[in-house]
């Protein structure tokens, strides 16, 4: 009964979601080439707030908790797991004071309104996934970015997203040059419940009635740590940890 329901919910959600891209795309393009990075950022951030309502179509609502305050005169490295697409506004709507930016796969700079010309304008990394040596260097140039401007870097160090919401093993080698090249970041660990459930049946019809959170955990700098390793090993487990199944 619950995956029938959901089929007409996921039409709505999908005429939205739809509309919001194509809306946004042009808006994004005025405020980026006529007004500058300010107004494009915030077209952006509202953009984010409007997917979160489509959504809530579906009968999916978000939690984000966060008891810390992170100074906005510093860069910022938010460490995350990765359950779905549907991870991505709430980080970017929730931490938005901070100029979220992604370390994202290069097939996602092209074809999707919106969510392309954001990626590609706006700040963050694309890398190849296959290449190495381009993924280090576009890392390496994102860090000093990230550094130079007191902006927050998102990174999902398990490399792909969870589709069943257990954790994968995280990949550390791109995570630990993000944090060699932003020596003066915050770190946040940033641990989602129930993302993955918004495709539980897959693509279509879509998961309906999920209740997604986001914690933020306390923020750490990585001079606290004796070792790269031993950072390493605090940032995953703290994530996992407090994944629940």
């Amino acid at each position: 009964m619950r995956k029938l329901v959901a089929y007409p919910l996921t039409c709505i959600y999908f005429l939205f979601f739809g509309l919001s891209l194509l809306v946004f795309h042009p808006i994004q393009w005025f405020c980026f080439n006529v007004l500058g990075y300010k107004a494009h950022k915030k077209s952006v951030d509202l953009l984010q707030f409007f997917l979160m309502r489509c959504l809530n179509f579906l009968g999916n609502r978000h939690t984000f908790i966060n008891p810390y305050k992170l100074d906005t005169s510093q860069p910022v490295i938010i460490v995350s797991n990765h359950q779905s697409m549907a991870d991505i506004p709430p980080i970017m709507w929730y931490f938005r004071k901070h100029h979220v930016k992604f370390v994202s796969k290069k097939e996602l700079g092209k074809g999707i309104p919106s969510v392309s010309y954001s990626l590609r304008h706006g700040g963050s990394a694309l890398i190849e996934r296959k290449n190495p040596r381009q993924a280090m260097v576009a890392i390496r140039k994102f860090g000093d970015y990230i550094e130079s401007t007191n902006r927050a870097a998102v990174i999902f160090p398990e490399g792909t997203r969870s589709r069943d919401g257990k954790p994968k093993p995280f990949q550390t080698k791109g995570l630990e040059t993000l944090i060699k090249y932003i020596p003066s970041a915050v770190i946040v660990p940033l641990t989602i419940n129930n993302s993955w459930k918004t495709l539980r049946y897959g693509k279509f019809p879509m998961g309906i009635g999920n209740h997604l959170t986001f914690n933020a955990h306390k923020p750490i700098i990585a001079n606290d740590f004796s070792s790269t390793e031993a950072l390493m090993s605090y940032l995953e487990s703290t994530i996992k940890n407090s994944i629940k199944l």
